[in-house]
């Protein structure tokens, strides 16, 4: 056993750097993680289509009735708002997991009716 002589210590400065590396990783690879796409099921239909690749907005509402604009958290009352800033002519895809409410899906189409948007696209899965 190594016996540290009294008035010196241990240095621990190496190890401090290589926790501020690790910490650093971690922390740039749960960036990555976090930008992960909201898990929906969206229903079936046999005339399902692959949507064109073009500028659109998503409009997503998950299984637990939460709104998601691009991916981000939003606030029923804000999404209005929202789609008023929203060009005519851009697309909105709407995705809709099985499970929400259907009430919401109509609320949202409503707001849609109501800013006279008429582009969108409602995403369902091909059997």
């Amino acid at each position: 056993m190594m016996k540290i002589k009294k008035g010196e210590g241990l240095n621990i400065v190496p190890f401090i750097d290589i926790m501020l590396v690790l910490l650093a990783i971690v922390l740039s690879i749960s960036t990555f993680i976090a930008q992960g796409k909201i898990k929906v099921e969206v229903p079936q239909a046999n005339s399902a289509q692959q949507p064109q690749e073009e500028k659109r907005v998503v409009i997503t509402v998950d299984s637990n009735n939460f709104i998601y604009l691009d991916d981000k958290p939003i606030e029923f009352h804000q999404l209005k708002d929202s789609i008023a800033a929203v060009d005519a002519k851009t697309l909105i895809e709407l995705k809709s997991d099985k499970e929400s409410k259907f009430e919401i899906f109509v609320k949202i189409l409503d707001i849609l009716k109501e800013k006279n948007h008429e582009n969108f696209a409602i995403s369902t899965r091909k059997d």
